[in-house]
């Protein structure tokens, strides 16, 4: 027998890689897993908190029903305002067409004189005539201006005194004890608002 040795080819030997798996989304929040102790909120410290919350909202309310009411005001005095100067406008020009008609008249009559004493008499008729028309007229004038300010302005002052109207404004106290307590309860509110001037 021969002796052949026959040697096995071997391959060398590669270290295999295992594929671990990647790490989810949860692995990058692992240290923060930790055990949070329970707290017991004081049933003061809620009552505080719940407090804050009622006054948070009612505060907000309020601020919600002063802007609102703002707004309605400056609608209402807008379009009072907005009246009362069209009205203004249509009384300026029956004013121009009295003026203008009367104009046109004194001409008319001026062209129809014969004597130049006839046109003086006509240009002081007119003038007289004209002093008291413009007379009136700016009487008219002045009021519808007046009652325009003072409808305008109605909203404002109404929206303000509604505003800066203290809530004990309308306590009536007639005579007693509760007067002590009255007089002595808005002299207190009454220095307390100084001071904090």
């Amino acid at each position: 027998m021969s002796n052949v040795h026959v040697e096995a080819k071997t391959e060398p030997k590669v270290k295999s890689k295992t594929t671990k798996a990647l790490p989810g989304p949860e692995a990058a929040f692992e240290a923060f897993n930790f055990k949070v102790p329970t707290l017991e909120v004081p049933a003061t410290f809620r009552e505080f908190a719940e407090k804050s919350i009622a006054q948070a909202r009612d505060t907000y309310a309020k601020m919600k029903s002063a802007a609102e009411d703002a707004s309605d005001m400056v609608e209402d005095t807008y379009e009072t305002a907005r009246e009362g100067v069209f009205n203004l406008s249509v009384k300026a020009l029956d004013a121009v067409k009295t003026n203008s008609d009367a104009s046109f008249a004194l001409a008319r009559d001026l062209f129809g004189a014969k004597t130049f004493a006839e046109v003086i008499e006509l240009q002081t008729a007119y003038a007289r005539k004209q002093f008291d028309s413009m007379t009136a007229q700016v009487r008219e004038f002045q009021e519808l201006t007046q009652k325009i300010v003072s409808d305008t302005t109605k909203p404002v002052t109404a929206q303000v005194e509604k505003t800066f109207t203290p809530p004990y404004a309308g306590l009536v106290v007639t005579d007693g004890p509760g007067l002590a307590w009255a007089v002595s309860f808005f002299w207190r509110a009454n220095s307390e608002m100084a001071n904090s001037e």
